[in-house]
This record gives C-alpha cells, sequence and structure tokens, in this order.
C-alpha cells in the first residue's frame, strides 16, 4: 500500500535517491544528493508543500510546491507556485502523480495562489504527458525546457 505524507528533512537521502534512480533511468539531466534536496525541495523559506509516497516505508516519490522567489532559475514570477515532481522509475504510471498533486493543489488553495508553473525537459515525454493529465498547458517559450501553466480554480 502507498502512503503519503509531508517530507521530513530526515527524507531528504531516500529523496536524492528516488530522483538518482530516474537519472540512472536516463530520465533526469542529472544527478542529485541530500544536500541538494534539503535546499532545493525542504528549504522553508518559500515552501508551501513537499509531499512523499512511501511504499513498505521507502519513499518512491515526491512532489514540491513552492511560492515563485526572485530571481527564482525558473523565471517564474513572484506570486506563481512552483511544481516538480519525481517519481522512481519503478513506481511509475500507478495513480502516484494524480495523488500527489490532489494534495499539492489542495496546498495551492489554501496558500491562495492563482497559478502554478512546472519547467518541464522538452525532451522529457512522460512528465510532459503527465502534466498535460493534470490539465497543465505550455504557457510561454523556453530553450530547453517548455513551461506550463495551470490556473488554480
Amino acid at each position: 500500500m502507498i502512503e503519503t505524507r509531508p517530507a521530513l528533512t530526515t527524507d531528504a537521502e531516500d529523496m536524492a535517491e528516488v530522483q538518482n534512480a530516474i537519472y540512472r533511468a536516463g530520465l533526469r539531466a542529472s544527478a542529485s544528493d541530500a544536500a541538494l534536496v534539503r535546499e532545493r525541495y525542504l528549504d522553508p523559506e518559500y515552501r508551501i508543500a513537499c509531499t512523499v509516497a512511501e511504499r513498505e516505508g521507502r519513499v518512491i516519490g515526491f512532489q514540491s510546491l513552492k511560492r515563485a522567489w526572485p530571481g527564482n532559475p525558473y523565471d517564474v514570477g513572484e506570486g506563481w507556485g512552483i511544481i516538480g515532481t519525481h517519481i522512481h522509475p519503478d513506481a511509475g504510471r500507478t495513480g502516484l502523480g494524480r495523488r500527489l498533486f490532489a494534495t499539492s493543489l489542495a496546498a495551492a488553495k489554501a496558500a491562495g495562489l492563482r497559478h502554478i508553473d512546472a519547467s518541464i525537459g522538452s525532451d522529457n515525454t512522460a512528465a510532459l504527458a503527465y502534466y498535460a493529465a493534470m490539465g497543465f498547458t505550455p504557457h510561454r517559450e523556453g530553450s530547453d525546457t517548455i513551461p506550463h501553466r495551470f490556473d488554480v480554480p
């Protein structure tokens, strides 16, 4: 059975391993480590929600929702949300992404966000399909990424 819960600082190693499994599968551009996970996803300054999914006590995916900050690397305007989804390749296509997004969407509404951005690699067909299924649409030109927008109802 898959359980979801808020991410803890102690999850950083397991979250990095999820990203590294994605990297080893050729679906992520670079490897990760616990320090990067803590900085990017667990730092509370702009964090709205970060949810992990566990199966048998093992983290198999997570989704982060942050409020855009000045000078963010995704060029997302302040007041928007920035979302990132990371699911172990062995756990794909199980409905996990949909469950994680339901939690993030509730958090976005509670935080008063009107829009969420997902900057997706132009060659990441699985992520492009996932975000399209969640209702995201391309909203501006990108270089090697395609920014997608979700309007929070």
